[in-house]
């Protein structure tokens, strides 16, 4: 199974429905060899296709993440680079996975690659999304993100705090539910 096996599978997904997605997802998860190739269409391609596989990189990494640990490097230098939404979204997510589980008591092998340019990158594009024009999912995975790697960098809650309290007033009813319990969860430390 090569890249172009990949493309071809990612191009048969139809629609975003999880079953669809969930279908190459497996196939990735079975042949782990392909993650390379997945995690390079990611960043390769502007098209379909692209978004095709971040779709299916969130998946992948929602059930087993460590797959990302050798390739982070590469996916903390790039993120920065997506531009449609349709794979914004499930690279913040990706994001937030991260920061969940380097903010948690387990996987110490996270702990042991992850370094400092790799949560810099990680917060300086989450903050990007926050004060840029985009969808509230991306915007709540940032918060959440930022919450997270802010329990170790102070700063991160006070520049979180400001942006949510000068976006609220424009911002949707979910924006806003979620900047009140991020605000909620930063006064409570």
């Amino acid at each position: 199974m090569n890249k172009e096996f990949l493309i071809l599978q990612l191009n048969n997904i139809e629609n975003a429905k999880r079953v669809n997605r969930m279908r190459v997802t497996s196939l990735v998860l079975k042949n782990e060899e392909l993650f390379p190739f997945l995690i390079a269409i990611v960043f390769e391609l502007n098209d379909k296709t692209a978004i095709k596989a971040a779709w299916v990189l969130e998946l992948v990494c929602e059930l087993k993440l460590n797959l990302l640990l050798p390739h982070l490097s590469y996916f903390t230098k790039n993120i920065k680079h997506l531009k449609h939404d349709s794979a914004v979204r499930p690279a913040s997510k990706i994001c937030m996975f991260l920061a969940q589980t380097y903010a948690s008591k387990n996987n110490i092998l996270l702990k042991k690659i992850i370094t400092k340019f790799h949560i810099d990158s990680i917060i300086e594009i989450s903050f990007d999304w926050l004060i840029s024009d985009r969808k509230v999912a991306t915007k709540a995975y940032a918060m959440q993100t930022l919450y997270l790697l802010g329990k170790n960098y102070d700063w991160v809650h006070e520049e979180l705090k400001l942006i949510i309290k000068q976006n609220m007033a424009n911002e949707s009813p979910a924006y806003k539910a979620r900047g009140r319990m991020t605000l909620d969860l930063i006064n409570k430390k």
